[in-house]
């Protein structure tokens, strides 16, 4: 019930990341497609006796601006989401202090930590981690339920799912519909995991036994074992509703868009030259002037 529930909610996110996509990719186009390269339409600005030039636009074109300066904001935060992601990914799995396979189950592989966890790892090609705490504590039912619960998260890719899910939400910050969704996926895999694993059980003591375990022993940052799971267990339904208000925000908010770049792409327009913004007949004097700006700029993203 649970992953049927994850599984409509996680296309119920992607039907809504997809219009937003595209309507931010429209809003876009648009912008580009009204712009006019012409110095002589483009309007010109005299400063100490320097001719700059600067663009000219009409009211659609304002309009349009910065819609489509939201779009590419919207762009390059869900590159960097996904930049960060993968290698944050990389660099975890890297460090994974990896001992072998675990003996009677060699999908699975074997950390060396003192703390009892258990998780699925790795975005194209998932793979399931246990420490040996967790190895040496379980016993063998207990063993076998968390190991069905991970390879349903494996199954599933879960980590590939929920990592695109947040990007997308990230990219896509004004639709907050989306963040509230993917975190309800994230708890509903979950569900969806532990009745897998009771299913191959067919008993929920040794899940909430291992559970229990790894409550009392593991750092409460490496695992996620809220109330609702252990209702869940004891034959609890989910609570959780669907945010059908944020739901109709952004359905309206998204055709009220739609609607308004329909209408301004027909008249907007932007005349500027293809010489860089602001600089016309001197432009090598106000680079240099901008040259410590850029270094600063550079020297603070090396830093950082």
């Amino acid at each position: 019930m649970a992953a049927r529930r994850a599984s409509h909610l996680y296309r119920l996110a992607l039907t809504v990341a997809a219009a937003g996509t595209v309507l931010t990719g429209l809003v876009v186009l648009d912008a580009l497609r009204s712009v006019d390269v012409g110095t002589a339409h483009a309007g010109h600005v005299h400063v100490l006796g320097l001719t700059l030039t600067a663009p000219a636009m009409n009211l659609a074109a304002a309009v349009m601006l910065p819609l489509a300066a939201l779009g590419v904001v919207s762009v390059l935060r869900g590159l960097r989401a996904t930049v960060a992601q993968v290698l944050a990914q990389r660099r975890f799995l890297r460090a994974l202090p990896v001992i072998g396979p675990l003996p009677a189950h060699p999908e699975v592989l074997v950390v060396r930590d003192r703390r009892a966890h258990a998780f699925c790892a790795g975005h194209l090609h998932p793979r399931v981690f246990i420490s040996t705490a967790t190895a040496d504590a379980l016993d063998p039912a207990e063993l076998d339920a968390v190991l069905a619960h991970e390879a349903r998260h494996r199954l599933r890719r879960d980590p590939l799912r929920i990592a695109a899910a947040r990007a997308l939400s990230d990219a896509l910050f004004f639709l907050p519909v989306l963040r509230r969704l993917t975190d309800r996926y994230c708890a509903l895999a979950e569900l969806g995991a532990d009745e897998a694993a009771v299913a191959r059980t067919g008993d929920p003591a040794p899940l909430a036994a291992a559970m229990l375990h790894f409550g009392e022993t593991a750092d409460a940052t490496v695992v996620g074992i809220s109330p609702e799971r252990v209702d869940h267990l004891l034959g609890a339904r989910p609570a959780w509703r669907l945010p059908t208000a944020l739901l109709a925000v952004a359905a309206i908010s998204l055709a009220a868009v739609a609607l308004l770049v329909w209408q301004l792409g027909r008249t907007a327009l932007i005349s500027t030259s293809l010489n860089p913004p602001l600089l016309s007949s001197q432009p090598c004097v106000v680079v240099l002037a901008g040259l410590p700006f850029v270094l600063a700029a550079t020297a603070l993203w090396l830093r950082r």
